[in-house]
């Protein structure tokens, strides 16, 4: 029931610098006054991010927020995120607002109309605290980007404008933490810097005893509190990833324990999308997923190339070309490999894509891979909702999620690779079954799935991870990490 006294409280976490750790902590702390019996929402006024899911209400908004709200134990909601936008090149995004998208902005263009934007950020904000008892709010980036206050949604602006006490995160782990809180507060106004009631320290190893007397130093220099230091949360890696930043921990979690596991390659596309896609097979403690950068060579020796979604398709194909991963991967098909293809990674396997109106760049085509008789044009409204259905060579349920724009058809179309709970065919094979796309995001999640997938790999290498348990069992173990070093009662205190 909606909560009718007006009472709700809010905080907001911003950090000193993007990858600080303010989602996870928002996530902990979601599901840590969910456990003490408080209704909690999460809310992001501003994101970046080109990770994304498929909300209740048939919107998109940034995957944080998505895993924040199954921290509240709430489905996702496009009031948690109103304003998203997705990198699409070096100075242009994909506009969504209200989870839907609205048009392509350059870095320059959004600079100038974005407080146009915050009305509608507000209204989102407070139909949320219509219907619980604390709103845990994300900042973006962080609040020293002086460059960046006219017009800001995403940090003071928004604290400023929504009346929240903010909380500041720092990351010890890029050193320099006492400068990064200092720092911050030196170049915030002083209207500003009374808005912050406090800070942690995010991400600390070691004896947490050496670092006490600098909590004392950074109280006395900036005169706010010190609410507690926040050890290394380990199974970090066990929970969706938001965005690129946190891809450089990729090699420290999802690594393969032995002789004999199963390889899994992902070249990293420049414009690369729904990563998360890949955690459930990180998860595996038998299989090897190895993200190839820029300047590396896909390893002969994989047993399977995932070519993952991306928001720019036309792009990160001939950026793929020009790395040789196409003369990689048709390697890779001809020593008997296999490649799967991932909503753009699907519309890189055919033929051509064609993008005539421009949608994700410049209007124009490019000659797909061709290991997938499809063909694919980028047209149409924005496919986004969520799916049940079974593989269609096995019979196994599967569930996930499509997000894309675009049409594919073609002779491959007649061996597809799911049956859709609706009637649809979904995704296509290739003759050799050594090829197979799909627009599908989310279907390594099926653990039946997954397991069978992987077991056609490579005899007696089943996997055995249950996936969405692990998830959840990482959110209540987060929870509980947080209760032990932070003092949320004050915290909780607060919130307004």
């Amino acid at each position: 029931m909606p909560n009718k006294d007006a009472n709700c409280r809010a905080i907001m976490v911003q950090g000193t610098g993007s990858d600080a750790g303010k989602s996870l902590i928002v996530a902990g702390l979601c599901r840590a006054f969910v456990k003490r019996g408080l209704r909690v929402r999460p809310f992001k006024p501003q994101n970046m991010s080109n990770n994304a899911a498929v909300t209740e209400d048939g919107g998109e908004i940034g995957r944080a927020q998505a895993l924040q709200a199954r921290a509240c134990v709430v489905a996702p909601h496009t009031d948690m995120n109103p304003v998203l936008l997705k990198p699409e090149g070096e100075n242009g995004a994909q506009l969504v607002v209200g989870g839907r998208m609205r048009g392509h902005a350059t870095a320059q263009d959004f600079r100038t109309f974005k407080e146009t934007l915050l009305p509608e950020v507000i209204a989102a904000f407070e139909r949320l605290k219509s219907q619980c008892d604390l709103v845990i709010v994300e900042g973006a980036g962080s609040p020293s980007e002086v460059n960046l206050r006219v017009g800001d949604i995403a940090n003071m602006g928004f604290a400023q404008a929504a009346d929240v006490p903010v909380i500041l995160a720092g990351d010890i782990e890029k050193g320099g933490v006492i400068a990064q809180v200092v720092g911050t507060h030196a170049v915030l106004m002083p209207s500003e810097q009374a808005r912050i009631k406090g800070f942690v320290i995010n991400k600390f190893r070691g004896d947490i005893s050496l670092f006490e007397p600098a909590l004392s130093d950074i109280e006395a220099r900036t005169g706010w509190s010190a609410l507690g230091v926040v050890p290394w949360f380990v199974d970090a890696g066990k929970l969706p990833k938001e965005d690129s930043a946190s891809m450089g921990r990729w090699a420290e979690t999802g690594r393969g324990d032995g002789m004999g596991r199963i390889r899994v390659a992902v070249p990293r596309l420049p414009r690369i999308a729904n990563f998360d896609d890949l955690d459930p097979l990180m998860a595996e403690d038998d299989v090897d997923v190895m993200m190839i950068e820029p300047g590396q060579a896909i390893p002969g020796d994989v047993d399977v190339v995932v070519l993952p979604g991306s928001k720019s398709v036309i792009s990160d194909l001939r950026a793929a070309k020009a790395e040789d991963w196409d003369v990689d991967i048709a390697a890779h098909v001809h020593r008997g490999g296999l490649v799967v293809g991932l909503c753009g990674g699907y519309q890189m396997l055919g033929q051509r894509i064609a993008d005539p109106d421009g949608i994700e760049g410049e209007a124009g085509e490019e000659l797909g891979l061709g290991l997938l008789d499809v063909e694919t044009v980028l047209t149409g409204d924005k496919t986004l909702e969520h799916v049940e259905g079974r593989e269609a060579a096995t019979g196994i349920n599967i569930s996930g999620y499509e997000m894309h724009i675009g049409l594919t058809e073609g002779p491959a179309r007649l061996a597809p690779w799911f049956h859709l709970g609706d009637g649809r065919e979904e995704g296509a094979r290739s003759s050799s079954q050594q090829v197979m796309g799909t627009y599908l995001h989310g279907v390594f999640a099926s653990d039946a799935f997954r397991h069978d997938f992987l077991s056609r790999l490579r005899e007696g290498r089943s996997g055995g991870a249950a996936y969405e348990h692990g998830v959840e069992q990482a959110l209540d173990d987060l929870a509980a990490h947080l209760e032990s070093c932070l003092d949320l009662d004050a915290l909780l205190n607060l919130a307004q």
